[in-house]
């Protein structure tokens, strides 16, 4: 109609209309999830049966696929294709077959595969870790009171030894206990 009337616009091209406008399709490696309004869905079919069970919406793609996983085991047995197969022994087992126990269930399979929040430093907090990270060795060992504390040392005599005193004080009758600082040349 609007291409018979010319004085009516035609919409550009690479817009296409709402009303045929296909839906985003479902994430091209992992089953059960797909993208819904900037994050990530997770359902699952109940067998032989029209009914789906809702497992959740997550911030990652992952996250809704380990939930599906989880539902997908409890629904369809070991045999289940799975988006991570290796991990079957880490998800937890629903307390039963039903639709709030199974997205509890996958609702903790989701959460243990949230990412880990990276610290992001700004470079003031980066030279404040670098401040921190220098050691002054001599602060840490207290070097200049140390260094005088050694010489205070040397000056002290040294500590008077009570031994009873032998008969023969010369040096073939020493004994392996005797000090130098007693040892006395023959009278």
């Amino acid at each position: 109609m609007a291409a018979n009337r010319p004085d009516l616009p035609l919409p550009p091209p690479s817009e296409p209309s709402q009303s045929n406008q296909p839906p985003p399709p479902p994430h091209p490696a992992y089953r059960g999830i797909r993208a819904r309004s900037g994050k990530w869905v997770s359902e699952i079919r109940e067998p032989k049966k029209t009914t789906r069970i809702w497992l959740g919406t997550y911030p990652t793609p992952e996250m809704a696929a380990a939930a599906y996983d989880v539902a997908a085991l409890a629904l369809k047995g070991p045999t289940a294709p799975l988006n991570f197969p290796n991990s079957i022994i880490s998800y937890p087992i629903p307390a039963s077959p039903s639709a709030s126990d199974i997205r509890a269930a996958a609702a903790k399979a989701a959460l243990a595969r949230l990412p880990k929040p990276v610290p992001v430093a700004s470079s003031t907090e980066k030279e404040e870790e670098e401040e921190e990270e220098f050691m002054d060795v001599d602060e840490l060992l207290n070097m200049p009171n140390l260094l005088v504390d050694m010489a205070g040392g040397m000056m002290v005599s040294p500590p008077r030894m009570d031994t009873p005193s032998s008969i023969h004080d010369s040096p073939d009758n020493s004994d392996a206990g005797d000090s130098l600082w007693s040892y006395h040349l023959g009278k």
